[in-house]
Protein backbone atom coordinates (compact mmCIF):
# COMPACT_ATOMS: atom_id res chain seq x y z
CA UNK A 1 0.00 0.00 0.00
CA UNK A 2 1.10 3.57 -0.58
CA UNK A 3 1.91 5.92 2.28
CA UNK A 4 -1.59 7.38 1.92
CA UNK A 5 -3.22 3.95 2.21
CA UNK A 6 -4.08 3.70 -1.48
CA UNK A 7 -3.65 0.50 -3.44
CA UNK A 8 -1.07 0.42 -6.25
CA UNK A 9 -3.87 -0.01 -8.77
CA UNK A 10 -4.65 3.69 -8.31
CA UNK A 11 -1.22 4.62 -9.68
CA UNK A 12 -1.76 2.45 -12.74
CA UNK A 13 -5.24 3.91 -13.26
CA UNK A 14 -3.95 7.50 -13.05
CA UNK A 15 -1.12 6.70 -15.44
CA UNK A 16 -3.52 5.34 -18.05
CA UNK A 17 -6.07 8.13 -17.64
CA UNK A 18 -3.60 11.04 -17.77
CA UNK A 19 -0.94 9.86 -20.25
CA UNK A 20 -1.26 10.23 -23.99
CA UNK A 21 0.41 9.89 -27.38
CA UNK A 22 2.44 13.07 -27.05
CA UNK A 23 4.11 11.64 -23.92
CA UNK A 24 5.53 8.64 -25.77
CA UNK A 25 9.10 8.55 -27.09
CA UNK A 26 9.59 7.56 -30.70
CA UNK A 27 11.03 4.19 -29.67
CA UNK A 28 7.81 3.23 -27.87
CA UNK A 29 5.67 4.14 -30.88
CA UNK A 30 7.97 2.22 -33.22
CA UNK A 31 7.86 -0.89 -31.04
CA UNK A 32 4.10 -0.66 -30.70
CA UNK A 33 3.77 -0.69 -34.49
CA UNK A 34 6.16 -3.62 -34.76
CA UNK A 35 4.26 -5.75 -32.26
CA UNK A 36 0.83 -4.78 -33.56
CA UNK A 37 1.76 -6.07 -37.01
CA UNK A 38 3.51 -9.10 -35.55
CA UNK A 39 0.44 -9.98 -33.46
CA UNK A 40 -1.93 -9.70 -36.41
CA UNK A 41 0.25 -12.12 -38.38
CA UNK A 42 0.51 -14.57 -35.50
CA UNK A 43 -3.28 -14.45 -35.05
CA UNK A 44 -3.84 -15.35 -38.71
CA UNK A 45 -1.57 -18.38 -38.33
CA UNK A 46 -3.46 -19.14 -35.11
CA UNK A 47 -6.72 -19.61 -37.03
CA UNK A 48 -5.48 -23.17 -37.64
CA UNK A 49 -5.05 -23.85 -33.92
CA UNK A 50 -6.99 -26.45 -31.95
CA UNK A 51 -10.68 -25.80 -31.18
CA UNK A 52 -10.92 -22.38 -32.88
CA UNK A 53 -14.01 -23.41 -34.84
CA UNK A 54 -15.63 -24.86 -31.72
CA UNK A 55 -14.90 -21.69 -29.75
CA UNK A 56 -16.49 -19.50 -32.42
CA UNK A 57 -19.53 -21.78 -32.61
CA UNK A 58 -19.98 -21.76 -28.84
CA UNK A 59 -19.52 -17.98 -28.67
CA UNK A 60 -22.33 -17.61 -31.18
CA UNK A 61 -24.62 -19.48 -28.82
CA UNK A 62 -23.68 -17.23 -25.88
CA UNK A 63 -25.20 -14.09 -27.36
CA UNK A 64 -26.14 -12.54 -30.67
CA UNK A 65 -24.32 -9.58 -32.15
CA UNK A 66 -21.93 -8.63 -34.93
CA UNK A 67 -20.02 -5.70 -33.47
CA UNK A 68 -16.55 -7.08 -34.17
CA UNK A 69 -14.82 -9.47 -36.54
CA UNK A 70 -12.90 -12.67 -35.93
CA UNK A 71 -9.57 -12.20 -37.69
CA UNK A 72 -8.89 -14.52 -40.60
CA UNK A 73 -12.45 -15.85 -40.60
CA UNK A 74 -15.83 -14.66 -41.76
CA UNK A 75 -17.50 -14.66 -38.35
CA UNK A 76 -18.69 -11.57 -36.48
CA UNK A 77 -19.48 -11.63 -32.77
CA UNK A 78 -20.25 -9.29 -29.86
CA UNK A 79 -17.13 -7.35 -28.88
CA UNK A 80 -16.29 -9.39 -25.73
CA UNK A 81 -16.58 -12.67 -27.64
CA UNK A 82 -14.55 -11.42 -30.61
CA UNK A 83 -11.86 -10.26 -28.18
CA UNK A 84 -11.84 -13.72 -26.59
CA UNK A 85 -11.46 -15.58 -29.90
CA UNK A 86 -8.85 -13.21 -31.34
CA UNK A 87 -6.79 -13.33 -28.15
CA UNK A 88 -6.87 -17.12 -28.26
CA UNK A 89 -5.87 -17.17 -31.93
CA UNK A 90 -2.98 -14.83 -31.16
CA UNK A 91 -1.60 -17.02 -28.39
CA UNK A 92 -2.44 -20.59 -29.37
CA UNK A 93 0.68 -21.09 -31.50
CA UNK A 94 3.03 -19.69 -28.81
CA UNK A 95 4.36 -17.27 -31.46
CA UNK A 96 3.26 -13.99 -29.86
CA UNK A 97 5.53 -11.39 -28.26
CA UNK A 98 6.47 -11.64 -24.58
CA UNK A 99 7.94 -9.44 -21.88
CA UNK A 100 10.52 -11.80 -20.43
CA UNK A 101 10.95 -10.16 -17.02
CA UNK A 102 7.21 -9.97 -16.47
CA UNK A 103 6.50 -13.38 -18.08
CA UNK A 104 3.50 -11.79 -19.81
CA UNK A 105 2.38 -12.18 -23.43
CA UNK A 106 0.98 -8.67 -23.33
CA UNK A 107 0.00 -8.08 -26.95
CA UNK A 108 -2.44 -10.97 -27.36
CA UNK A 109 -4.91 -9.63 -24.80
CA UNK A 110 -4.33 -5.94 -25.43
CA UNK A 111 -4.65 -5.94 -29.21
CA UNK A 112 -7.60 -8.34 -29.31
CA UNK A 113 -9.55 -6.29 -26.76
CA UNK A 114 -8.62 -2.95 -28.34
CA UNK A 115 -9.53 -3.90 -31.88
CA UNK A 116 -12.85 -5.48 -30.91
CA UNK A 117 -13.73 -2.29 -29.05
CA UNK A 118 -12.52 -0.08 -31.90
CA UNK A 119 -14.82 -1.92 -34.30
CA UNK A 120 -17.74 -1.64 -31.91
CA UNK A 121 -17.21 2.08 -31.28
CA UNK A 122 -16.27 3.15 -34.80
CA UNK A 123 -14.18 6.23 -35.42
CA UNK A 124 -11.30 5.04 -33.22
CA UNK A 125 -8.11 6.41 -34.73
CA UNK A 126 -4.79 4.66 -35.16
CA UNK A 127 -3.31 7.21 -32.79
CA UNK A 128 -5.82 6.12 -30.12
CA UNK A 129 -4.95 2.47 -30.78
CA UNK A 130 -1.27 3.24 -30.22
CA UNK A 131 -2.14 4.92 -26.91
CA UNK A 132 -4.13 1.87 -25.85
CA UNK A 133 -1.35 -0.56 -26.74
CA UNK A 134 1.50 1.37 -25.11
CA UNK A 135 -0.40 2.05 -21.89
CA UNK A 136 -1.88 -1.43 -21.74
CA UNK A 137 1.63 -2.87 -21.87
CA UNK A 138 2.72 -0.58 -19.04
CA UNK A 139 -0.05 -2.05 -16.89
CA UNK A 140 0.16 -5.77 -17.66
CA UNK A 141 3.95 -5.88 -17.78
CA UNK A 142 4.24 -3.65 -14.72
CA UNK A 143 1.96 -5.94 -12.72
CA UNK A 144 3.93 -8.96 -13.92
CA UNK A 145 7.24 -7.34 -13.01
CA UNK A 146 5.91 -6.69 -9.51
CA UNK A 147 5.65 -10.42 -8.78
CA UNK A 148 8.50 -11.90 -6.75
CA UNK A 149 7.48 -15.55 -6.95
CA UNK A 150 7.15 -18.12 -9.72
CA UNK A 151 3.99 -18.94 -11.63
CA UNK A 152 1.14 -20.95 -10.17
CA UNK A 153 -1.56 -19.11 -12.11
CA UNK A 154 -1.07 -18.34 -15.81
CA UNK A 155 0.24 -14.79 -15.64
CA UNK A 156 -0.22 -13.98 -19.37
CA UNK A 157 -3.94 -14.48 -18.78
CA UNK A 158 -4.30 -12.85 -15.35
CA UNK A 159 -1.88 -9.90 -15.52
CA UNK A 160 -2.53 -9.70 -19.25
CA UNK A 161 -6.19 -8.99 -18.62
CA UNK A 162 -5.32 -5.88 -16.61
CA UNK A 163 -3.44 -4.53 -19.63
CA UNK A 164 -6.37 -5.33 -21.90
CA UNK A 165 -8.71 -3.48 -19.55
CA UNK A 166 -6.38 -0.49 -19.40
CA UNK A 167 -6.36 -0.41 -23.21
CA UNK A 168 -10.14 -0.46 -23.68
CA UNK A 169 -10.57 1.93 -20.75
CA UNK A 170 -8.26 4.37 -22.51
CA UNK A 171 -10.16 3.98 -25.79
CA UNK A 172 -13.41 4.93 -24.08
CA UNK A 173 -11.91 7.77 -22.04
CA UNK A 174 -12.47 6.40 -18.54
CA UNK A 175 -11.26 8.65 -15.74
CA UNK A 176 -8.96 7.22 -13.06
CA UNK A 177 -11.73 6.50 -10.54
CA UNK A 178 -13.86 4.64 -13.08
CA UNK A 179 -10.79 2.77 -14.27
CA UNK A 180 -10.12 1.63 -10.71
CA UNK A 181 -13.69 0.37 -10.42
CA UNK A 182 -13.22 -1.51 -13.67
CA UNK A 183 -10.02 -3.13 -12.38
CA UNK A 184 -11.95 -4.23 -9.29
CA UNK A 185 -14.67 -5.78 -11.41
CA UNK A 186 -12.01 -7.57 -13.43
CA UNK A 187 -10.41 -9.07 -10.32
CA UNK A 188 -13.60 -11.02 -9.65
CA UNK A 189 -13.54 -12.62 -13.11
CA UNK A 190 -9.95 -13.58 -13.91
CA UNK A 191 -8.34 -16.97 -13.50
CA UNK A 192 -6.09 -19.35 -15.39
CA UNK A 193 -4.18 -22.21 -13.81
CA UNK A 194 -0.72 -23.43 -14.76
CA UNK A 195 -2.13 -26.97 -14.71
CA UNK A 196 -3.09 -26.43 -18.35
CA UNK A 197 0.54 -25.55 -19.06
CA UNK A 198 1.80 -28.60 -17.16
CA UNK A 199 -0.40 -30.92 -19.23
CA UNK A 200 0.13 -29.15 -22.56
CA UNK A 201 -3.60 -28.50 -22.85
CA UNK A 202 -5.23 -26.20 -25.39
CA UNK A 203 -7.02 -24.71 -22.40
CA UNK A 204 -3.86 -22.67 -21.76
CA UNK A 205 -4.54 -20.27 -24.61
CA UNK A 206 -8.27 -20.44 -23.99
CA UNK A 207 -7.65 -19.10 -20.48
CA UNK A 208 -5.99 -16.04 -21.99
CA UNK A 209 -9.05 -15.60 -24.20
CA UNK A 210 -11.45 -15.92 -21.27
CA UNK A 211 -9.61 -13.24 -19.29
CA UNK A 212 -9.53 -10.92 -22.30
CA UNK A 213 -13.30 -11.23 -22.63
CA UNK A 214 -13.58 -10.43 -18.90
CA UNK A 215 -11.56 -7.24 -19.43
CA UNK A 216 -14.02 -5.92 -22.02
CA UNK A 217 -16.97 -6.85 -19.83
CA UNK A 218 -15.46 -5.16 -16.76
CA UNK A 219 -14.92 -1.95 -18.71
CA UNK A 220 -18.50 -2.07 -20.02
CA UNK A 221 -19.88 -2.41 -16.49
CA UNK A 222 -17.72 0.31 -14.95
CA UNK A 223 -18.60 2.71 -17.76
CA UNK A 224 -22.24 2.28 -16.71
CA UNK A 225 -21.48 3.16 -13.09
CA UNK A 226 -21.04 -0.31 -11.61
CA UNK A 227 -18.44 -0.22 -8.82
CA UNK A 228 -15.88 -2.77 -7.70
CA UNK A 229 -13.41 -3.32 -4.86
CA UNK A 230 -10.52 -0.85 -4.77
CA UNK A 231 -7.65 -2.68 -3.06
CA UNK A 232 -7.23 -4.67 -6.23
CA UNK A 233 -3.53 -5.47 -6.20
CA UNK A 234 -2.34 -5.26 -2.60
CA UNK A 235 -5.46 -6.02 -0.58
CA UNK A 236 -5.69 -8.99 1.75
CA UNK A 237 -7.52 -10.86 -1.01
CA UNK A 238 -6.15 -8.83 -3.90
CA UNK A 239 -4.30 -9.96 -7.01
CA UNK A 240 -0.87 -10.48 -5.51
CA UNK A 241 -2.10 -12.35 -2.44
CA UNK A 242 -4.29 -14.68 -4.45
CA UNK A 243 -2.44 -15.14 -7.74
CA UNK A 244 1.24 -14.49 -7.07
CA UNK A 245 2.06 -14.92 -3.38
CA UNK A 246 4.58 -12.09 -3.16
CA UNK A 247 5.27 -8.72 -4.74
CA UNK A 248 7.53 -5.67 -4.78
CA UNK A 249 6.43 -2.67 -6.81
CA UNK A 250 9.28 -0.38 -5.78
CA UNK A 251 10.94 -0.77 -9.16
CA UNK A 252 7.68 -0.51 -11.10
CA UNK A 253 5.59 2.43 -9.90
CA UNK A 254 8.37 5.09 -9.95
CA UNK A 255 9.08 4.10 -13.57
CA UNK A 256 5.55 4.81 -14.85
CA UNK A 257 5.81 7.44 -17.57
CA UNK A 258 9.60 7.01 -17.72
CA UNK A 259 10.20 3.41 -18.74
CA UNK A 260 7.91 2.21 -21.52
CA UNK A 261 7.36 -1.52 -21.22
CA UNK A 262 6.44 -1.96 -24.89
CA UNK A 263 10.09 -1.18 -25.73
CA UNK A 264 11.24 -4.08 -23.53
CA UNK A 265 9.12 -6.78 -25.14
CA UNK A 266 10.79 -9.70 -26.92
CA UNK A 267 10.00 -10.64 -30.51
CA UNK A 268 9.56 -14.40 -30.94
CA UNK A 269 11.44 -15.99 -33.85
CA UNK A 270 10.04 -19.49 -33.26
CA UNK A 271 6.45 -20.74 -32.64
CA UNK A 272 7.22 -22.38 -29.31
CA UNK A 273 7.42 -21.45 -25.65
CA UNK A 274 9.83 -18.53 -25.22
CA UNK A 275 11.73 -20.55 -22.62
CA UNK A 276 12.74 -22.99 -25.41
CA UNK A 277 14.19 -20.33 -27.71
CA UNK A 278 17.62 -20.25 -26.11
CA UNK A 279 18.09 -23.97 -26.77
CA UNK A 280 16.72 -23.76 -30.31
CA UNK A 281 18.95 -20.85 -31.27
CA UNK A 282 21.99 -22.45 -29.63
CA UNK A 283 21.51 -25.73 -31.49
CA UNK A 284 21.00 -23.96 -34.82
CA UNK A 285 24.10 -21.84 -34.17
CA UNK A 286 26.30 -24.77 -33.14
CA UNK A 287 25.22 -26.85 -36.12
CA UNK A 288 25.98 -24.03 -38.56
CA UNK A 289 29.31 -23.23 -36.89
CA UNK A 290 30.63 -26.78 -36.73
CA UNK A 291 28.89 -28.52 -39.64
CA UNK A 292 27.65 -31.63 -37.85
CA UNK A 293 24.41 -33.32 -38.88
CA UNK A 294 21.63 -34.74 -36.71
CA UNK A 295 22.95 -38.24 -37.30
CA UNK A 296 26.24 -37.17 -35.65
CA UNK A 297 24.58 -36.16 -32.36
CA UNK A 298 24.99 -38.60 -29.47
CA UNK A 299 23.61 -36.41 -26.69
CA UNK A 300 22.51 -32.83 -26.01
CA UNK A 301 22.59 -31.34 -22.52
CA UNK A 302 20.60 -28.16 -21.86
CA UNK A 303 21.48 -26.54 -18.52
CA UNK A 304 18.69 -24.07 -17.79
CA UNK A 305 17.12 -21.91 -15.10
CA UNK A 306 14.32 -23.22 -12.84
CA UNK A 307 11.71 -21.27 -14.85
CA UNK A 308 12.89 -22.73 -18.16
CA UNK A 309 12.81 -26.22 -16.68
CA UNK A 310 9.30 -25.66 -15.34
CA UNK A 311 7.96 -24.21 -18.58
CA UNK A 312 9.73 -26.25 -21.28
CA UNK A 313 11.90 -28.92 -19.65
CA UNK A 314 9.31 -31.68 -20.01
CA UNK A 315 10.47 -35.01 -21.48
CA UNK A 316 9.63 -36.26 -24.95
CA UNK A 317 6.59 -38.56 -25.02
CA UNK A 318 4.98 -40.71 -27.68
CA UNK A 319 2.63 -38.80 -29.99
CA UNK A 320 2.78 -35.41 -28.24
CA UNK A 321 -0.06 -33.01 -28.90
CA UNK A 322 0.81 -29.63 -30.41
CA UNK A 323 0.57 -27.74 -27.11
CA UNK A 324 2.81 -30.25 -25.34
CA UNK A 325 5.36 -30.21 -28.18
CA UNK A 326 5.58 -26.40 -28.29
CA UNK A 327 6.60 -26.47 -24.63
CA UNK A 328 9.11 -29.32 -24.90
CA UNK A 329 12.81 -28.49 -25.44
CA UNK A 330 13.62 -32.07 -26.55
CA UNK A 331 10.98 -31.92 -29.31
CA UNK A 332 11.78 -28.44 -30.62
CA UNK A 333 15.51 -29.06 -30.27
CA UNK A 334 15.26 -32.22 -32.37
CA UNK A 335 13.20 -30.38 -34.99
CA UNK A 336 15.82 -27.63 -35.15
CA UNK A 337 18.64 -30.14 -35.64
CA UNK A 338 16.77 -32.18 -38.26
CA UNK A 339 15.14 -29.37 -40.27
CA UNK A 340 17.42 -26.38 -39.55
CA UNK A 341 14.33 -24.39 -38.49
CA UNK A 342 11.25 -24.54 -36.26
CA UNK A 343 8.03 -23.54 -38.01
CA UNK A 344 4.27 -23.48 -37.41
CA UNK A 345 3.90 -26.62 -39.56
CA UNK A 346 6.12 -28.60 -37.18
CA UNK A 347 3.24 -28.75 -34.69
CA UNK A 348 0.67 -30.23 -37.06
CA UNK A 349 -0.41 -33.84 -36.92
CA UNK A 350 1.58 -35.05 -39.93
CA UNK A 351 4.87 -33.95 -38.31
CA UNK A 352 4.25 -34.53 -34.62
CA UNK A 353 4.49 -38.29 -35.11
CA UNK A 354 7.78 -38.21 -37.04
CA UNK A 355 9.85 -41.15 -35.64
CA UNK A 356 13.12 -39.43 -36.55
CA UNK A 357 12.22 -36.42 -34.43
CA UNK A 358 11.14 -38.65 -31.54
CA UNK A 359 14.37 -40.66 -31.61
CA UNK A 360 16.59 -37.57 -31.62
CA UNK A 361 14.45 -35.83 -28.97
CA UNK A 362 15.13 -38.69 -26.55
CA UNK A 363 18.84 -37.86 -26.78
CA UNK A 364 18.21 -34.31 -25.51
CA UNK A 365 18.40 -33.89 -21.74
CA UNK A 366 17.31 -30.81 -19.75
CA UNK A 367 18.75 -30.17 -16.28
CA UNK A 368 18.31 -27.27 -13.88
CA UNK A 369 20.90 -24.85 -12.52
CA UNK A 370 20.69 -23.13 -9.14
CA UNK A 371 19.64 -19.70 -10.42
CA UNK A 372 17.76 -18.03 -7.52
CA UNK A 373 15.53 -15.83 -9.74
CA UNK A 374 12.14 -17.58 -10.16
CA UNK A 375 11.34 -15.51 -13.29
CA UNK A 376 14.70 -15.73 -15.13
CA UNK A 377 15.04 -17.34 -18.58
CA UNK A 378 18.83 -17.00 -18.76
CA UNK A 379 21.64 -17.88 -18.51
CA UNK A 380 21.53 -21.22 -20.30
CA UNK A 381 24.29 -23.53 -21.49
CA UNK A 382 23.76 -25.95 -24.38
CA UNK A 383 26.30 -28.73 -24.98
CA UNK A 384 26.26 -31.09 -27.97
CA UNK A 385 28.28 -34.33 -27.67
CA UNK A 386 28.95 -36.05 -30.98
CA UNK A 387 29.26 -39.75 -31.80
CA UNK A 388 32.96 -39.28 -32.53
CA UNK A 389 33.56 -37.88 -29.02
CA UNK A 390 33.67 -34.25 -30.07
CA UNK A 391 31.84 -31.70 -27.94
CA UNK A 392 30.55 -28.18 -28.63
CA UNK A 393 29.09 -25.75 -26.08
CA UNK A 394 27.31 -22.40 -26.34
CA UNK A 395 26.40 -20.15 -23.41
CA UNK A 396 23.21 -18.16 -23.92
CA UNK A 397 23.02 -14.84 -22.09
CA UNK A 398 20.54 -13.03 -24.32
CA UNK A 399 18.02 -14.91 -26.43
CA UNK A 400 17.45 -13.83 -30.03
CA UNK A 401 14.43 -11.52 -30.27
CA UNK A 402 15.17 -9.86 -26.92
CA UNK A 403 15.28 -6.03 -27.08
CA UNK A 404 19.07 -6.30 -26.71
CA UNK A 405 19.22 -8.76 -29.61
CA UNK A 406 16.24 -7.74 -31.77
CA UNK A 407 14.99 -9.19 -35.01
CA UNK A 408 15.76 -7.05 -38.02
CA UNK A 409 12.91 -5.44 -39.93
CA UNK A 410 13.52 -7.95 -42.71
CA UNK A 411 13.17 -10.85 -40.26
CA UNK A 412 10.08 -9.23 -38.73
CA UNK A 413 8.37 -8.84 -42.10
CA UNK A 414 9.39 -12.32 -43.23
CA UNK A 415 7.74 -13.75 -40.12
CA UNK A 416 4.59 -11.68 -40.72
CA UNK A 417 4.31 -12.72 -44.37
CA UNK A 418 4.83 -16.38 -43.55
CA UNK A 419 2.10 -16.24 -40.91
CA UNK A 420 -0.21 -14.32 -43.25
CA UNK A 421 -0.04 -17.23 -45.69
CA UNK A 422 -0.60 -19.88 -43.01
CA UNK A 423 -4.22 -19.14 -42.07
CA UNK A 424 -7.13 -21.54 -42.37
CA UNK A 425 -8.74 -19.23 -44.95
CA UNK A 426 -6.51 -17.75 -47.67
CA UNK A 427 -6.23 -13.99 -47.32
CA UNK A 428 -5.10 -11.93 -50.31
CA UNK A 429 -1.39 -11.20 -50.40
CA UNK A 430 -2.31 -7.62 -51.26
CA UNK A 431 -4.19 -7.32 -47.97
CA UNK A 432 -1.07 -8.30 -46.08
CA UNK A 433 1.03 -5.73 -47.88
CA UNK A 434 -1.65 -3.11 -47.31
CA UNK A 435 -1.64 -3.98 -43.61
CA UNK A 436 2.13 -3.49 -43.41
CA UNK A 437 1.72 -0.06 -45.00
CA UNK A 438 -1.22 0.86 -42.75
CA UNK A 439 0.61 -0.02 -39.54
CA UNK A 440 3.67 1.95 -40.67
CA UNK A 441 1.46 5.05 -40.85
CA UNK A 442 -0.88 4.03 -38.03
CA UNK A 443 -1.04 7.45 -36.37
CA UNK A 444 -2.58 8.76 -39.63
CA UNK A 445 -5.40 6.19 -39.76
CA UNK A 446 -8.75 7.83 -38.99
CA UNK A 447 -10.75 4.68 -38.25
CA UNK A 448 -9.32 1.30 -37.20
CA UNK A 449 -12.16 -0.41 -39.01
CA UNK A 450 -9.97 0.14 -42.09
CA UNK A 451 -7.44 -2.21 -40.50
CA UNK A 452 -10.04 -4.76 -39.39
CA UNK A 453 -11.34 -4.99 -42.97
CA UNK A 454 -7.93 -6.23 -44.15
CA UNK A 455 -8.00 -9.09 -41.63
CA UNK A 456 -11.14 -10.86 -42.81
CA UNK A 457 -11.72 -13.00 -45.91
Amino acid sequence: MGDDGTDAIDAFARHVATTGFDDFPAAAIDKAKTFILDSFGVAIAGTTGPHVAELIEAAGDWGAGDAASVWGRGARLPAPSAAMVNAYQTHNSEFDAIHEGAVVHAMASILAASMSDAERQGGVSGRALLEAVVLGCDVSCGIGLGATTGLSFFRPATAGAFGALAAVGKLSGLDADTMTNAFGLLLGQISGTMQAHREGSAALGLQLGFCTRAAVMARDLAARGVTGPHDVLEGEFGYYALFEGGHDLNRVLPALGKTWRIAKISHKPFPSGRASHGAIHALLTLRRQHGFGPEDVAHVLAEVTPLVLELTGRPMIDDPGPNYARLCIPYVGAVALLRDAVEVADFRADRLGDPGVAALARRIEVVVTDNPDPNALVPQRITVRLEDGGEHTLDVGTVIGHPDKPLTREQHLAKFRSNWQAGVNPLPEANGEALIEAIDRLEEIADCREIAALLTP
